[in-house]
């Protein structure tokens, strides 16, 4: 019933725990960056048991990418002379 709810005012992904941990950081008062992987795909008209091994193999296949992009992010910042701590 979840799932179909959401569908149905529009998401299209769903987040675990990204906004709790940014709500910390903010009230923290550290500035933060979300990014997030998504590693199962739930469909409520084609149920399918999600086990951990698929997770875990997602994850691993998108880990090169996120960090080649942090990486990325990290060198323009340090190029434009940013500071990231403001």
């Amino acid at each position: 019933a979840e799932y179909r709810f959401l569908r149905r005012i529009g998401a299209d992904a769903v987040g675990m725990s990204t906004v709790p941990e940014a709500q910390a950081a903010l009230f923290c008062g550290v500035k933060t960056l979300g990014l997030s992987i998504i590693t199962n795909v739930a469909r409520p008209d084609a149920p399918h048991v999600v086990h951990a091994e698929e997770v875990i193999a997602a994850a691993r296949t998108a880990e090169q990418k996120v960090g080649t992009l942090v990486l990325q992010l990290l060198r323009h910042h340090a190029t434009e002379g940013t500071d990231l701590s403001t």
